[in-house]
């Protein structure tokens, strides 16, 4: 292999790739599965919690893209943090959103099996996952334009049946027909009232609300691979967060209204299967099962995207094993995907013990991560305006210093809150790891 085929990956990425990359990356299990969580959490206030994780989703995302338009030469989140904030953020931002990618694609991989299993049901968690990690294994080594257009693909068919079960989903609310009554909306408030678990419950549903938004930061791990990305990511960025926004509150508003809040918990199938039951269509219930399975490997997909290219950046500078840098004649970080493939393949061995379990043991230290991703991309935003004077020429966020202001203020009131009622276990192991990071980077970062 060339030096310069080592060193730089290719501007293969259009904007709808992107765009459809943080859709696929933000809509998957968090959306099927965790659905149900949240719901369990929050009752019908689970829209609230929606809806204002999607608000400070827009303001985190509008500072994200406003670094990356005046950092030109930016390949990941490490260049744009550094600049800023300096090496231990950067470094620790880089490591906890690998970390998060890799734990996230182990998740989602036991959560595709759990669907496969409603018509296999004979075959065991751990077999079926590995199936799946091996399909997006593949996926990834092939060229990245293949993996774009793969994965724009994936994301159209989900958004597609979104929409289609948004509309079904109106229909059995507001239309009688045979044997059908219109629901109406009683049930958001005739079980328990609209807030049937307090604040307390609002609070505790925000971890899976910002577990389920998180990924749409991937379009910052895009830059390298970006057409003009000056133009492309600003693009992407208002145009994800609309779809993001729509694609969460409209569905969720419909489970909650179609379904008692209280009966949607405890139920193997995804709450988008039964409802797709209640409209009566003959096989809608395997329809909508195939297309939920097709959204998680969509998710895997950007995921293990995401996690190579973080560790493919470390290696170019020089802070991995120069291994990682190398490319496929194809411009694919070969030995980078293959890395990150190992968590897939750590989840099916811990699926053998854990089973379903696993995905629900994982996503709390992964809300807790992508809240901090979020958190340091915030404050990096508040300060880079002072490191680069004003250019109205290119991309800005109308409202800062205020926008930024109010996300950093409310992601750390849902940290604080997010502490007090989470399990011990979960957010240990997530502290256990971050003090992990911090000592590499006192051992080996600093003197990089």
């Amino acid at each position: 292999m060339e030096k310069n085929n080592q060193q730089q990956l290719k501007r293969t990425m259009t904007s709808r790739h992107i765009t459809m990359m943080a859709l696929g990356g933000a809509i998957g299990a968090g959306l099927f599965k965790g659905s149900s969580a949240a719901i369990d959490m929050a009752g019908p206030s689970v829209l609230i919690a929606y809806l204002l994780g999607g608000i400070i989703l827009l303001f985190v995302m509008q500072g994200l893209a406003e670094m990356a338009v005046r950092n030109k030469e930016a390949r990941t989140f490490r260049d744009l943090v550094e600049s800023v904030l300096g090496k231990y953020p950067a470094y620790f931002l880089d490591w906890i959103y690998w970390k998060m990618w890799v734990l996230n694609i182990a998740a989602e991989s036991v959560v595709a099996a759990i669907f496969i299993q409603y018509w296999l049901p004979e075959y065991p968690i751990w077999i079926l996952a590995l199936s799946v990690s091996v399909l997006v294994t593949a996926i990834n080594l092939l060229s990245v334009k293949i993996f774009a257009e793969t994965e724009y693909w994936l994301a159209l068919i989900k958004i597609t049946v979104i929409i289609v079960f948004i509309i079904a989903g109106l229909i059995l609310l507001l239309v009688s027909f045979g044997h059908h009554s219109a629901v109406g909306f009683s049930n958001l408030t005739s079980h328990g009232g609209f807030f049937p678990n307090g604040s307390m419950g609002l609070i505790a549903a925000m971890l899976v609300v910002i577990y389920s938004y998180g990924g749409t930061e991937i379009i910052g791990i895009t830059l390298a691979e970006t057409k003009n990305p000056e133009k492309v990511v600003p693009k992407a960025v208002r145009s994800t967060l609309i779809r993001i926004v729509t694609f969460y509150l409209l569905p969720f508003f419909i489970i909650v209204s179609l379904i008692p809040w209280n009966e949607v918990n405890g139920v193997p199938e995804s709450p988008f299967v039964m409802v797709f039951k209640m409209i009566g269509i003959p096989g809608a219930d395997h329809i909508m099962n195939a297309v939920v399975l097709l959204a998680i490997i969509s998710s895997m997909n950007s995921g293990l995207y995401g996690s190579s290219r973080v560790l493919y950046t470390q290696a170019v500078d020089g802070r991995v094993p120069k291994i990682f840098a190398q490319l496929s004649k194809r411009n694919v970080p070969v030995y980078a995907i293959l890395m990150c493939t190992l968590a897939l393949y750590v989840g099916v061995i811990f699926s053998l013990y854990a089973g379903s379990k696993t995905f629900d043991f994982l996503m709390g230290s992964l809300g807790y991560t992508v809240l901090f991703i979020w958190l340091i991309i915030a404050i990096a935003h508040l300060k880079s305006r002072k490191k680069q004077s004003s250019n109205s020429s290119v991309y800005e966020v109308k409202w800062y210093p205020y926008t930024t202001w109010i996300a950093i203020i409310a992601l750390s009131t849902i940290l604080i809150g997010i502490i007090f009622t989470t399990s011990i276990i979960v957010t240990g192991i997530t502290l256990a790891i971050y003090i992990f990071i911090t000592l590499t980077y006192l051992w080996k970062g600093r003197h990089q």
